[in-house]
């Protein structure tokens, strides 16, 4: 397996804790939950089972009978041949416990996958899987059980930090996040795409770390190839899939679509109030609770803009695959051969701006070992100028405890980037503005963080730190 060192690491040790286990695994769809238990412990699984997804509503009636139906098939499989089809859940997982019973194994792993799926209305099925693991599980030290989820609120709500009969149950939790651009030129690189860092950073700000994804681009093409075969010509592998990532992840999910698609509309995303009155919502607490769930997904993050007033925050979509949807995707699918026909033009000049903003951000860590502050506290936040302020925004702040503020400018070219006069004095006016709100014994620190780094002129000087794209795939 490409990447996932640390998880692979981690779910071994547990493998081989000689207790009860309980692992949750949660996650954004398509991440790589399933491929990764699966890969690692296809030869020791006792029991597998995974949950029908979501239905239309004229059938949630049979739903409840149709999960169950799906889990006396799993254990049909795993070759329990007692098996009856169950009429509850607590039916059902005792049947498991019979079966289980069967075996003569040292490690019994079990690994139910899309568990939220499974949670029906009225259902009681969260019940029964607490009875299973309170009066079963437990009391036998060769279990493993491995619950997966893509709905992330849900796992994060209802096992990790349920507040009943599951409290305190779960010994291991794991959140499997995108690859960064080191794996994924990695995952690329396995597959036979073999392409430049330049060309790597466009892939990853098309469709993030997301393996399944990633696993779709083909050798001997270009991006923009890719990029037609995956998502505009009129066979395209991935089409549809924007509206399948949130009807597989959330109950009622157009609304969470609808607020994703409004916070693609500015880059610096919106408050509760605006939000509210942009979409003609109310502002209670269904609309904090999608917020939540997104938050949980990763599609989303919020954020105090630096200095800014803390009961003013903002949400802020980060997701690539969902920015490059709602920036290019969105009203040209079935267009052939769409990417070849414009990428190099200027709707996609403004969009690759934009998203080598997110990759900046979700590279945090990287840029801090560049700038060798790995081991000091701080905080990363956003700045943008208020409507009595002159000057841009500025991608990212990096405040130290060490007194430094570092003022980071991301800039994504096609060679070395060009300091002249007037981004010299955007700089210095962006400067100014961030004294006013900073401590006096804090200093101000310009950093670069561009493709090819920086040409030297006049002016270069200007910035401290200059971090290249080979400096984020470290």
């Amino acid at each position: 397996m490409v990447g996932r060192k640390k998880e692979i690491r981690e779910l071994n040790d547990i493998y081989n804790s000689n207790k009860a286990e309980l692992v949750a695994i949660y996650g954004r769809r398509r991440v790589g939950k399933t491929y990764l238990i699966d890969e690692l412990f296809k030869d020791n699984i006792s029991f597998r089972h995974t949950g029908l997804p979501p239905i239309s509503n004229e059938e949630k009636k049979s739903n409840y009978k149709r999960q169950l139906d799906s889990f006396y098939y799993s254990l049909l499989k795993a070759g329990y041949s007692n098996a009856k089809k169950p009429k509850t859940w607590l039916d059902a997982f005792f049947q498991l416990e019979c079966y289980l019973d069967t075996i003569k194994s040292k490690r019994k792993v079990i690994f139910i996958d899309e568990l939220p799926w499974m949670d029906t209305a009225k259902a009681n099925f969260l019940e029964a899987f607490i009875d299973f693991w309170n009066n079963y599980c437990c009391f036998h030290n060769e279990i493993m059980l491995i619950v997966c989820g893509s709905a992330s609120s849900w796992i994060l709500d209802n096992v990790i930090h349920n507040v009943g009969g599951l409290y305190g149950r779960v010994t291991h939790q794991i959140q499997l996040l995108p690859f960064n651009l080191h794996d994924s030129e990695l995952l690329l690189t396995n597959n036979g795409v073999n392409l430049s860092r330049y060309e790597i950073t466009q892939i990853y700000m098309a469709v993030g770390g997301i393996p399944y994804y990633l696993n779709y681009f083909k050798p001997g093409l270009s991006v923009a190839q890719n990029l037609d075969l995956l998502f505009f010509n009129k066979d395209a592998r991935l089409n549809g899939e924007f509206e399948q990532l949130f009807s597989s992840q959330f109950k009622n999910y157009e609304k969470y679509k609808e607020i994703v698609e409004k916070l693609g509309d500015k880059n610096i995303g919106y408050t509760v109030t605006e939000l509210a009155s942009e979409l003609k919502l109310e502002k209670n607490g269904n609309l904090f609770n999608i917020l939540k769930a997104l938050s949980k997904s990763e599609f989303i993050i919020s954020y105090v803009p630096y200095k800014g007033n803390r009961k003013e925050i903002y949400y802020k979509l980060i997701d690539p695959f969902c920015i490059f949807y709602l920036k290019q995707i969105r009203g040209n699918e079935l267009h052939d051969n769409y990417a070849i026909e414009n990428y190099n033009g200027q709707k996609f000049a403004v969009w690759k701006g934009l998203a080598f903003e997110t990759v900046c951000f979700n590279h945090l860590n990287e840029i801090k070992v560049k700038l060798g502050i790995s081991g000091v506290s701080s905080i990363g936040s956003l700045w943008y100028k208020s409507k009595e302020e002159k000057g841009a925004q500025i991608d990212l702040i990096i405040e130290r405890k060490d007194n430094i503020v570092n003022l980071c400018e991301a800039k994504f070219y096609s060679s070395e980037f060009v300091l002249n006069k007037n981004y010299h004095l955007d700089l210095m006016q962006r400067e100014e503005l961030i004294k006013n709100k900073i401590l006096k014994k804090q200093s101000i620190y310009n950093v670069l963080i561009t493709t090819f780094g920086l040409k030297n002129g006049e002016y270069s000087s200007d910035f401290v730190n200059v971090i290249t794209l080979d400096d984020l795939f470290e």
